[in-house]
């Protein structure tokens, strides 16, 4: 039935509380302004429903987000008196006798929801299992009866810590600036000890008489990685996980099911990645962390050595004077390990996206069983939006590696600094004058760890293209992310192969940098296009 334009739906007055009577009408959309071809345009989210009561006239304080969002979640909160008249308002679609009938309704229910909360307190305050101590401890946990130890042991392991919901909840939890502004302060924390123990920019003279900035400030790997690219590549992350979380899956599961629950469904789907989690998370620490700072910078410090080049982490061994070994060593345990951790999230992000692309297609395929083609509009849009935040993920994982390789190479090199070491490169081709490499054979473990780092970006972009089919625009948009995904990291390959790799380097990278702002490359179409996503 629709009222003033919107979709209004009659008070069931069936008994319900408030919160089985909101959630139907969420799903439903009731309230929601109707479309052109006369249904409503989709269910209640958090958002939006917020901003259709602030935008009532009469309504000058507005309401809270979160106060709308526990009105959404399964919980005991109920809804205030002020608040009941402005839902009313939004469910009576602004008709005066239509909201007087859904202020009596949304108050029945509020009382039948406190009556029931009220019931639940006193029924578990009386309910005292026949024989069972009221305090179970560790000692007399074993001591309990059969059936009952069971069911407290089994709610003893729901209740234990899974690092997959943990990792989970540090991308959707709280404020999205959170974690991107965490690993921004914990490279500048670094950046400042740096200064302070004094290697922020050092320079010390090879044995062939290259003279070399090795300087902590100077390692674009140590700054410019953690301080724009990580905080980057997690806002991306963040952004795409609420928007499916919150917003997508639930507009694509109200089509088939109003009254599905979608977040323990989400949640079960985030545990089935709990051995990959764990997997990654040993490898980052013990590997990535452990491992290579005792091989990189622990026994060359303690032994000496020169397998690996020179740099900030080892400086104490050919300048003694300039700080001490103790100091390095402690320095250098806090650095490798700010950067393990930063790299698990940033592994636990590229889990997040596969968990993402493979919950959008297994919630697609039951929709095309129960609804045939009816939700290809809406699905095309959530689809094109999935894979423009997998493509911006993916680009800025490889600038990563990038990022990684250079360092390496240039500790590797005959340049004086990074910077005179590209724009020597650069300007190399047109001079002609070519320089024969040096010839020391220095290890460089930073060549595969970014290797790692480059193919999972790419294979989660891979595995997007693959499960994200969809129309004729899909497939053109899609394949200019694919050239630009396989022209990076075919540079990164090439990073130090040639004299004058910095053009393409510098080339692709202006590219790729485009595409974070415009992933379809759709310039002549800007207006158009966003007309059109669902036509798919």
């Amino acid at each position: 039935m629709e009222k003033n334009g919107k979709m209004f739906v009659a008070p069931p007055k069936d008994g319900s509380d408030f919160k089985e009577l909101f959630k139907q009408l969420a799903a439903m959309g009731a309230g929601r302004p109707v479309g052109i071809d006369g249904f409503p345009q989709g269910p209640w989210t958090p958002e939006l429903l917020a901003e259709a009561i602030t935008q009532i006239d009469s309504n000058r304080a507005g309401v809270d987000l979160r106060t709308v969002q526990l009105w959404f979640q399964d919980n005991d909160k109920g809804i205030s008196p002020s608040n009941i008249n402005w839902l009313a308002r939004i469910f009576g679609c602004d008709d005066k006798e239509a909201t007087s009938e859904w202020l009596l309704e949304l108050s029945a229910a509020q009382s039948r929801l406190t009556a029931k909360r009220r019931d639940s307190k006193k029924a578990a305050a009386t309910a005292t299992p026949p024989d069972i101590p009221h305090r179970v401890t560790v000692e007399n946990h074993s001591q309990l009866p059969g059936d009952w130890a069971k069911r407290t042991r089994g709610r003893s392991a729901k209740k234990g810590f899974s690092l997959a919901k943990q990792s989970e909840s540090l991308f959707s939890s709280g404020s999205p600036l959170n974690l991107p502004a965490s690993t921004f302060a914990g490279a500048s924390a670094l950046g400042f000890l740096s200064y302070i123990v004094g290697i922020h920019s050092v320079t010390y003279s090879r044995p062939d008489g290259v003279v070399k900035q090795v300087g902590f400030l100077w390692a674009p790997n140590w700054t410019f990685l953690f301080m724009v690219l990580l905080p980057l590549f997690f806002s991306f992350v963040i952004e795409l996980l609420i928007f499916w979380k919150q917003d997508a899956r639930f507009r694509l599961l109200a089509q088939a099911d109003p009254f599905e629950t979608t977040g323990r469904l989400w949640m079960r789907n985030v545990e089935e990645y709990s051995n990959t989690y764990w997997a990654v998370f040993l490898i980052c620490v013990l590997f990535a962390g452990v491992f290579q700072w005792i091989g990189v910078c622990l026994i060359p410090l303690l032994e000496g050595g020169d397998d690996y080049a020179t740099s900030w982490g080892t400086i104490a061994i050919v300048q003694p004077d300039l700080i001490s070994v103790p100091v390095e060593i402690v320095f250098t345990g806090l650095a490798y390990l700010y950067m393990c951790l930063c790299f698990y999230l940033f592994f636990a992000g590229l889990i997040l996206l596969h968990t993402i692309i493979h919950d959008f297609w297994r919630v697609e395929e039951g929709l095309v069983l129960r609804l045939g083609g009816e939700h290809r509009r809406e699905g095309g849009e959530i689809r094109m939006r999935i894979m423009r935040g997998i493509f911006r993920c993916t680009i800025v994982g490889v600038f990563v590696a990038i990022c990684m390789k250079v360092q390496s190479s240039y500790l590797s090199s005959d340049g004086g600094d990074i910077v005179t070491w590209l724009l020597y490169d650069l300007f190399s081709v047109a001079y002609g004058d070519h320089q024969a490499a040096n010839s020391f054979g220095y290890r460089m473990p930073t060549h595969y760890s970014s290797l790692l780092v480059a193919i999972s970006a790419c294979v989660v972009f891979l595995y997007g293209s693959i499960r994200l089919s969809g129309g004729s625009r899909f497939r053109e948009a899609l394949w200019k992310m694919s050239a630009v995904v396989g022209l990076l990291f075919a540079t990164y390959l090439l990073i130090d192969a040639f004299n004058g790799f910095s053009i393409l380097l510098i080339a692709v990278a202006l590219v790729a940098t485009y595409g974070l702002f415009d992933p379809e490359f759709a310039l002549p179409r800007s207006g158009k296009s966003e007309s059109n996503q669902g036509v798919l």
